[in-house]
């Protein structure tokens, strides 16, 4: 696994736990990549996604509202909520990665975490948000 999959992997680890309501601190950021044994390139990239995640959460959380018909943000299972912040994250914020790539990631972890349905539905929020923000 690159350094790269496994700091995006832990990212939404940490962001479903804190979702869920168990991580509040900074602090259990730390106690996580000790608990999850990550890599110092890891722990770096997995924290700037979650920081960054966390910074921009509410507008974050508004695209997504405007892209997820039919459903509620509070409806969404926990792991798709939160690999899709994750990913829209990356895609608008960060853009350091091809956006094909982040939804190509952003997929393979759905299907890891998620239901079977998960990949498609990330899949299909994920390109519909691709097609309708500027790079």
């Amino acid at each position: 696994m690159g350094v790269r999959h496994e700091g995006r992997e832990a990212a939404v680890q940490f962001l479903y736990q804190r979702d869920l309501g168990g991580a509040s601190k900074s602090s259990d950021l730390n106690d996580f990549y000790i608990f999850r044994r990550l890599s110092p390139a890891a722990r770096r990239f997995c924290q700037q996604l979650t920081e960054g995640t966390l910074v921009e959460v509410i507008k974050i959380d508004d695209l997504l509202k405007k892209n997820i018909h039919n459903y509620e943000l509070g409806r969404l299972s926990a792991v798709d909520r939160n690999v899709l912040r994750l990913a829209i994250y990356e895609m608008i914020f960060s853009q350091q990665t091809p956006r094909a790539v982040i939804i190509n990631e952003a997929i393979n972890i759905a299907k890891k975490y998620g239901t079977e349905e998960s990949g498609s539905f990330v899949n299909g929020i994920l390109d519909q948000i691709n097609s309708t923000t500027e790079c």
